[in-house]
This record gives C-alpha cells, structure tokens and sequence, in this order.
C-alpha cells in the first residue's frame, strides 16, 4: 500500500490517496473496492464515530431533509444488517430515552440473517416476505409504525438489466410491506436503482401516499446508479380509495 505525489503537485504538497498494490489472488475489482474504501471519507468518519456503515450518513442526510426520524417515531428497518441505518433511527427517535422530557421512539430491525444487538433496538430474525410478517410487527409493536424504511438490495449478477428489476421487485415487496403495517400519515422510504422499471411503484405509492419523490444524499457514491424514493402522508384505505 503507497501514497503518492503527483507529478507537477508542487513544492509541499502531497496526494494522500491510498494506492493498493496488486496482490496475488486478488482480483482487480477486489483491489479497486478495498482502494475506494480506504478513500472514502464516509467510512474512516463512520469507523471514528461508532457507525457499522457509511451508509449511516445516507438516512441522516435524507432524515436532514425530511424529517420523519423524530423522537417518539415507531421505526421498521427492513433488511437491517449490519445496523447502521437501525443505528441513526435509535439515536434520532430517543428510543434509549437519552434526551429527557421528549417521547421515546421504538426501533424493530429485520433481517434474515442474525444481526449483532443494536442498543435501544428490538431486532427480528425474519423473512418480510412471509405471510404474517406484517402480523408480527404489529404485535410487537402493539399497533402501527410511523416509518418503515429500507437499504435493501438484491445480490448483484453484474447485469445492470437484471440487477434493476431484482432490486425494484424488492422494493415493490417492501412497499407492500409498508402498506400493511403503517399509520396514517406514515413515511415509506426505500432504495432503488436508476432505470425504466420503476414506473409502476411510483404510480402505486402516488395513490397511497400525499407526496413521492426521489432524493441521492451526498453520502450515495457519484459513480452508483443507487437512489431513494420517500413516500410521505400514508393516506387511509378511504382517501386511496377516492384517488383512484
């Protein structure tokens, strides 16, 4: 692993970007990765600061904007490995009680495979797309969640095409999902990828939902297709009804 000085950088300056070497039995893509994550400011702020992924910065920088993470909030974070999401929505929705005098929000993450103990969270090793899933979070949390949020994403096959709808037949799920456990007024938030496919979810979560929009946080990479579709004002079965 090297540092490097650019050729013409001038007298006292330096380019501190970390250059992997080539090891053998690595791939090239394998060495691009680790070179990009030893790059990524996101990551050494999210390693200093106790997060489990850069990908914290993501929903805080969405909840900057939209605001649904608020003390009191019900929260299901949908595929919530390794926790970083989970962990922003603890601290944002005073679910350990950290901030006296303001409501305590509740946290569920959902995961299918065993996730390590988030404090102030309730984890579930579950699979979403069961049946009675939607049954299980309501009772565990006694009633309905205000937001249910998702980072999602299918294993890539490394076709762009097939990625894009596997990703957006998981988002499809997840709405669905949504749809079932949220109260009125409920925000729905879920990542996507950029392409044609999508037309149809956004049209089901403009009938269900007061406003829908795309937003990429600065945290999202420049070079990923990734983006985030936030549905806010979940409406009642009888105003989804009149829109129709």
């Amino acid at each position: 692993m090297t540092r490097s000085t650019p050729p013409g950088s001038g007298r006292g300056r330096r380019d501190l970007r970390v250059r992997v070497k080539t090891a053998k039995g690595r791939k090239l893509s394998s060495t691009r990765w680790l070179e990009r994550q030893l790059n990524d400011p996101y990551v050494a702020r999210a390693r200093a600061e106790g997060y489990r992924s850069r990908a914290a910065y993501k929903i805080a920088e969405i909840d900057d904007r939209f605001r649904f993470l608020v003390p009191g909030a019900r929260v299901v974070d949908l595929g919530c490995a390794p926790g970083g999401w989970t962990q922003v929505a603890v601290a944002r929705t005073n679910a350990l009680g950290a901030a006296p005098g303001k409501p305590r929000g509740r946290v569920i993450g959902i995961d299918l495979q065993p996730v390590e103990p988030v404090a102030g969270a309730e984890l579930m090793q579950l699979d979403f797309l069961d049946e009675d899933a939607d049954v299980a979070v309501r009772d565990l949390l006694a009633g309905r969640a205000d937001v249910v949020m998702s980072d999602m994403a299918a294993a890539a096959s490394g076709h762009p095409a097939t990625d894009h709808l596997r990703i957006m037949a998981l988002c499809e799920a997840a709405a669905e999902f949504a749809m079932a456990v949220l109260e009125p007024g409920g925000t729905f938030l879920a990542k996507v990828l950029a392409g044609g496919a999508e037309a149809s979810l956004v049209a089901q979560l403009n009938r269900a939902f007061a406003k829908v929009v795309h937003v990429k946080p600065p945290a999202s990479r420049k070079d990923s297709s990734e983006k985030y579709l936030v549905a806010t004002g979940f409406r009642t079965a009888s105003e989804a009804q009149a829109i129709r």
